[in-house]
């Protein structure tokens, strides 16, 4: 198997496995109790917000355990609104943001909320000019994700934040796909929201975190006790807190010799030697996470590519059904027309991935297509 799909979700570091184990076996306690038991367990729960807080340039007392990135952008968008609703009910977001952006404002327009989505340049990329212009008086919220996850670039979120500032709007940032790939700091990024999903940088599925800058007061997510400060209802998931606390602090020390771009270079240097320019890069060339190669290759269905592929696990920039390939929105708001769309392919790198591997995966791509390619037209 080889496996090049971790902006999906990456395996489950093993030193994050074994500091979970010890809280789904005998720590076991609620970290509400006031028992020793239950004082060893919220111990551990706080220094695993320390953790994650750290990764994030945060204070622990701004990080708030969720289950997940999609939660986090939720809690966010719609705790924020519904607070500063006596101020304005309109948001400003981007034409490639994540589902768990955009169906939240779909969602919040039956309360009479508005959203303006802003389009982007032909590599993904929203011009911080365009989201100033986009601005309204009654503007409360602007959303924009750090980085695209399909195609990686990065957005110009410092310049967005000081806009953000200086306007007096709170600004979230979805950076489920960048937290541990790259540098996150939300002091220079001027946020007041960020969200973090742990599953995409090592740690478990179903938790996640959502930073809320000291100061700033939402409408609760989850109504119940008052546990997260009174702002996440429901006893925590000790276990789950604990592994993404691991996986923040492995980020930290990864992250710490640098940014890691050799297998991404490597991929798109030998895929180009391979086929010339019949495979485009999608995305901005350079800036963009060091860790994706989204590619289209020309006359082919990218799905039907990948298909010739046995054990080789990466993800399609189209969803093929019935025979009808159906090209990605992401690239579509990109202004990336049909044909080229369908052939795209995602390929995500992690910290296992080897450089046998990158070049053994090109080999077998550049086979492929070359098979394909003669027999099939878009």
């Amino acid at each position: 198997m080889i496996y090049l799909d971790y902006h999906a979700t990456t395996p489950v570091d093993p030193a994050v496995r074994d500091a979970m184990l010890p809280f789904l076996g005998d720590q076991f306690a609620n970290p509400s109790s006031g028992h020793a038991l239950g004082r060893k367990v919220r111990a551990a729960l706080e220094d695993a917000r320390a953790s994650v807080a750290q990764l994030i340039h945060a204070q622990p007392n701004e990080v708030i355990f969720t289950s997940g990135g999609t939660e986090a952008s939720n809690m966010a968008i719609k705790g924020a609104v519904f607070a500063k609703q006596e101020q304005g009910k309109h948001i400003v977001a981007t034409t490639v943001e994540h589902w768990a952006t955009t169906e939240p404002l779909k969602w919040l327009t039956q309360f009479g909320f508005e959203h303006t989505l802003v389009p982007v340049d032909e590599f993904g990329r929203v011009s911080a000019a365009d989201i100033e212009a986009a601005v309204r008086p009654d503007t409360i919220l602007i959303s924009v994700m750090h980085a695209q996850n399909e195609v990686g670039t990065l957005q110009p979120i410092e310049e967005i934040g000081r806009i953000a500032r200086q306007r007096g709007i709170w600004f979230h940032v979805d950076a489920a796909q960048s937290v541990g790939k790259i540098p996150v700091d939300v002091q220079a990024m001027g946020a007041d929201f960020l969200s973090v999903a742990g599953h995409k940088f090592y740690g478990p599925k179903g938790i996640g975190a959502l930073y809320v800058r000291e100061g700033v007061t939402i409408e609760p997510y989850l109504h119940g006790s008052t546990q997260e400060h009174g702002r996440r209802g429901g006893t925590e998931n000790v276990a789950m807190a604990v592994g993404l606390g691991k996986a923040a602090e492995l980020a930290r020390d990864y992250l710490a010799g640098g940014v890691h771009s050799a297998m991404r270079d490597l991929f798109w240097h030998e895929l180009q030697a391979a086929l010339g320019d019949r495979v485009i890069l999608n995305g901005h060339p350079d800036l963009r996470l060091p860790t994706v190669v989204n590619a289209s290759f020309a006359r082919v269905v990218g799905g039907n590519l990948l298909a010739e592929l046995d054990d080789v696990y990466a993800s399609t920039g189209a969803a093929c059904h019935a025979g009808d390939a159906k090209p990605s929105a992401v690239l579509t708001a990109m202004g990336i027309d049909r044909e080229r769309a369908i052939g795209a392919v995602r390929f995500s790198f992690g910290r296992p991935t080897t450089e046998a591997e990158v070049r053994d995966v090109v080999k077998r791509l550049a086979a492929a297509y070359e098979r394909m390619s003669t027999a099939t037209s878009i």
